[in-house]
């Protein structure tokens, strides 16, 4: 069992969240603790709030008071209510919060069901309860619970989860933010990314893009990120959500910690010259973008292609789910680059059934003076295409992230307008 610590200000914001669940008819409200059971009637976020007020009233010195706690058995782990009050009750116990103010609700709106607790850290007398040992004082709880209720053991939920399938968030069935949450938790997590627009041809694997937000907040300029569900043409099919209302792990700050962290892991990844290999070979073996990328997908790999509005190819993303590693064409070779592809497919088109590869069967060129002249003269176009683009595209990436900003920058003042 895994259990994760939340510490905040908003009491308010936290007892709405897991409220909201219930009113939704997602959840339900397992136990009170120092807060009287209602049989009448429904609960209310109100109805909670006063009796956490004495405490708050008490020690108003204390940054963050609020404490909203998640316990997460495995999902195969069967638990019925029954033992999730005692689970939680126990906990409480342990960490030192057992004669606190709580409240314990249970969610039902994923696959893996599991309960979080809202409670406060200051006392009635004012003092606040220590947590500079939150973290082993919960870790030990958890072990405790573990043996006592014959869970599965958190190292095995971990190596289990190195293997999740994450599935694409559905923007009909509702819940969006629910389905992108399970998403934007693990996938920094999971795989490694050396830019911004890397991670964000990966969520697109997801029906999720984000957009990096700023303004100024208290006189000073501050940066972020907004993420939205999209729909099968890449369109935009949600509201934006800020990246705080998810696990920190999907907030700016960390996404470039991830970055840094990526390049250095990924500079001597052993699966990079494999990558290079296969998409090579599948350049070689077909005549159209589709082909191309069904290839690929038939081994794990995942092809982002992005063009700009006259159909010119101006960046392209390999995303290999085996290696979880994400790269830019020119991070791999540059004659993997976006300009070469453009080039590449764009011959291809004129001539769809002639296949570029130098290695041309002799027969082909013997057997018939037409084909011959025409696979020689192709062949020479794409020669001096491939060469000339070689020695254009110094540095690709570059001029992509140029080409990004510039229509950055017009999108900016279309909305002005």
């Amino acid at each position: 069992m895994i259990a994760k610590i939340g510490k905040g200000e908003n009491l308010w914001g936290a007892l709405t969240y897991n409220q909201q669940k219930v009113d939704n008819e997602n959840g339900t409200v397992l136990f009170t603790n120092k807060i009287p059971d209602l049989w009448d009637r429904p609960y209310s976020v109100k109805f909670f709030h006063q009796y956490f007020e004495p405490y708050l009233i008490a020690n108003n010195k204390t940054e963050k008071p609020v404490r909203h706690i998640s316990l997460n058995p495995d999902p195969n782990d069967k638990v019925d209510d029954k033992d999730y009050r005692g689970m939680a009750q126990q906990y409480m116990q342990e960490i030192g919060y057992g004669n606190q103010p709580y409240v314990v609700f249970k969610h039902t709106d994923i696959d893996r069901t599991h309960i979080h607790i809202v409670t406060t850290c200051v006392q009635l007398d004012g003092k606040k309860i220590p947590d500079n040992y939150d973290h082993h004082r919960s870790m030990d709880a958890c072990r405790k619970l573990e043996k006592q209720y014959n869970l599965k053991a958190a190292n095995e939920i971990k190596s289990t989860n190195q293997n999740l399938i994450f599935k694409r968030v559905d923007y009909a069935k509702g819940n969006i933010k629910t389905q992108m949450s399970s998403i934007l938790r693990h996938i920094p997590k999971t795989y490694n990314f050396q830019s911004i627009g890397a991670y964000n041809a990966l969520l697109s694997q997801f029906n999720i893009t984000l957009e990096e937000v700023s303004g100024e907040l208290h006189g000073k300029m501050k940066k972020g990120m907004v993420y939205f569900a999209i729909d099968e043409n890449g369109k935009k099919a949600s509201h934006p959500f800020k990246s705080s209302l998810f696990d920190k792990h999907a907030g700016l700050e960390n996404i470039q910690a991830t970055i840094e962290k990526s390049r250095v892991e990924m500079k001597n990844n052993p699966s990079k010259p494999i990558l290079k290999r296969t998409i090579e070979a599948a350049v070689s073996t077909s005549n159209s973008v589709d082909s191309f990328k069904m290839q690929l997908e038939k081994q794990g790999i995942a092809t982002v292609i992005r063009r700009n509005e006259q159909g010119r190819i101006y960046g392209i993303t390999f995303i290999d789910h085996t290696s979880k590693s994400v790269w830019n064409g020119s991070q791999l070779s540059k004659e993997l680059s976006a300009n070469v592809f453009n080039g590449i497919w764009n011959q291809r088109e004129m001539k769809p059934e002639i296949i570029f590869n130098n290695n041309l069967p002799e027969n082909l060129l013997q057997e018939n003076t037409t084909e011959q002249f025409i696979a020689k003269s192709i062949l020479e176009i794409f020669d001096g295409l491939f060469s000339g683009l070689l020695s254009s595209d110094a540095n690709s990436d570059q001029e992509e992230q140029i080409f990004e900003s510039q229509m950055k920058k017009k999108q900016r003042k279309r909305r002005k307008k």
